[in-house]
């Protein structure tokens, strides 16, 4: 059983006035009908082709039995090591997947050498690589597969054999792919936005070759859909729209996740791009918090600036709780973030500032001697970067983070991005409630360049109250990108450079904070992030 509980609102009579203009106007069932109407003239030409999600528990069955084919084909053969390659809603949803159902896959959403090294040095024998991309234009995804392609070419595998890619129809990746003669090519709804792709082949195939159970998935949003379908006040979807669209319009503009036991892993960095990115624009929107428990930083002292969200059964911070099973939190989630923006008057369907931090990036990799810059300061083993925005003169991580803390806005919120590998530089996850309870601000954390397919878009086009921590690291061996000019390690850091240069023109504070030694860095962060550095 799906449900909603509000555990406590500040703004009860705003929620009900919210739900019953939904209600009125039959926004829920209008959103079934896929009506492209919903979101105004100016969002209408995108609505009308990013619609076809809601259906997705019925049309995305035919997949199963060819899926069921291909697993038993790679099987016989002896593959059974399933990669992923893919960025944003083409990762998230099938890394929560097959975490929940406890299924190995190797996800790479990374362009750092080590992470990808690692991924290449399990048993090719037995390993196929699933590329999923729309267009085959995401940079990171095209060097995983090249460089994977080159791989299994070196051990004497057929590499075609074992590269299965998941693309929309007419993309330059189907060409392509079936010129070179992969192994399988699934054709995704084309009228579905990658954040709202979980129940698409971008979700399901590599899930399914993972050993996930995905028909159970479709099985569960099935349940839910005639629910939040209804144009009634007390449809799950209804009332987290309304509850945060209430709190938005009280200052209230960040969403807390903590998992409270719903049995489900990771859903937090799912919901966290499709929030985001379909709500940050235009100057307004909500920004996910994805924290580590319910006794989490940020989330059992939550300021007026946020509202606290349980995924599991309901707690005492919790401002609201939501239970279900994964399927149906899936379908769920969508609803409500397409309501909610209409709630705030934006498009949930397009993300304008993404592509900016992707041309700064390629300009980088072309010009790459002009991002070579002197460290604003060095302390021990880090490189302090860009502190033009500090009111004072710093000379130390810990008198950089200081004045950081004091340029932000008292409601606002510090991010802090690691390009770093996310598996063996695991630890650097806790600088987040460290520094959340150091400064009392709402703190992220995202691996880069991963958060720029997810609050990336956020970053530059919802509230302007962000302060920025870039954390990048020298590597150790690098990697080449066949076929291309570069390596993993200068992608990545053009990758941080570009963004940063982006959130500096739209004024925010940016640092970064460069380690030459990975490890005594991180503990030189820890230790500045807990001294006082005024």
């Amino acid at each position: 059983m799906t449900s909603v509980e509000i555990v406590r609102s500040p703004n009860a009579d705003q929620v009900s006035t919210i739900a019953a203009d939904l209600v009125a106007d039959s926004v829920p069932s209008k959103l079934t009908a896929q009506d492209p109407t919903l979101w105004g003239p100016e969002a209408e030409s995108e609505a009308s082709i990013r619609l076809s999600w809601t259906t997705l528990h019925e049309t995305s069955r035919p997949l199963l039995p060819e899926l069921k084919a291909l697993r038993e084909e790679l099987h016989a053969e002896g593959v059974d090591r399933v990669v992923l390659a893919g960025m944003g809603g083409s990762s998230l949803a099938p890394e929560v997947i097959t975490r929940t159902q406890g299924v190995p896959l190797v996800v790479l959403d990374t362009t750092d050498p080590a992470q990808v090294a690692d991924a290449l040095a399990g048993d090719l024998e037995r390993t196929v690589i699933v590329v999923s991309s729309k267009s085959g234009g995401t940079v990171e995804t095209d060097s995983h597969r090249r460089i994977f392609e080159k791989a299994f070419a070196d051990a004497g595998i057929d590499a075609a054999s074992r590269i299965v890619v998941v693309t929309d129809p007419g993309s330059p990746l189907q060409t392509a792919s079936e010129e070179a003669g992969y192994r399988k090519v699934f054709l995704a709804d084309p009228n579905v936005g990658g954040r709202y792709s979980a129940l698409t082949a971008f979700g399901l195939v590599p899930s399914y070759l993972a050993g996930a159970d995905v028909e159970s998935l479709l099985d569960d949003a099935a349940e839910v859909a005639e629910v939040v379908s209804q144009d009634d006040v007390d449809n799950p979807a209804v009332r987290l729209a309304a509850i945060f669209g209430a709190a938005h319009a009280n200052g209230a503009e960040k969403i807390v996740f903590a998992d409270t036991g719903s049995g489900i892993k990771g859903f937090g960095d799912w919901a966290e791009q499709l929030i985001a990115e379909s709500t940050g624009k235009n100057g307004t929107g909500l920004l996910p918090v994805v924290v580590e428990g319910p006794g989490a930083e940020g989330f059992v002292n939550a300021r007026s600036d946020a509202t606290t969200v349980a995924i599991g059964p309901a707690t005492g911070s919790a401002n609201v709780a939501v239970e279900g099973k994964l399927g149906a939190q899936f379908l769920l989630w969508e609803y409500a973030t397409a309501l909610v923006g209409r709630v705030l008057g934006i498009n949930p369907f397009d993300q304008p500032d993404v592509e900016a931090a992707k041309k700064a990036a390629r300009a980088l990799l072309d010009a790459p001697v002009a991002s070579a810059t002197a460290p604003s300061f060095v302390d021990g083993p880090v490189q302090g970067h860009g502190t033009d925005w500090a009111q004072r003169k710093v000379h130390t991580v810990a008198e950089a983070l200081a004045a950081l803390v004091e340029v932000a806005p008292d409601h606002g919120y510090i991010s802090v991005q690691a390009y770093l590998d996310r598996i063996d530089d695991a630890s650097f996850e806790l600088l987040r409630a460290e520094i959340a309870k150091r400064t009392h601000l709402q703190t992220t954390f995202g691996w880069g360049p991963r958060f720029l397919h997810s609050t990336g878009q956020y970053h530059k086009g919802g509230h302007q109250n962000g302060v920025f921590i870039q954390i990048t690291g020298e590597s150790g061996d690098d990697l080449e990108v066949p076929g291309r000019p570069y390596t993993l390690a200068q992608l990545q850091l053009a990758q941080a450079l570009g963004d940063g240069q982006v959130l500096a023109e739209h004024g925010r504070p940016v640092l970064r904070l460069h380690l030459e030694d990975r490890i005594a860095g991180l503990a030189q962060l820890v230790e500045a992030v807990q001294e006082d550095g005024s």
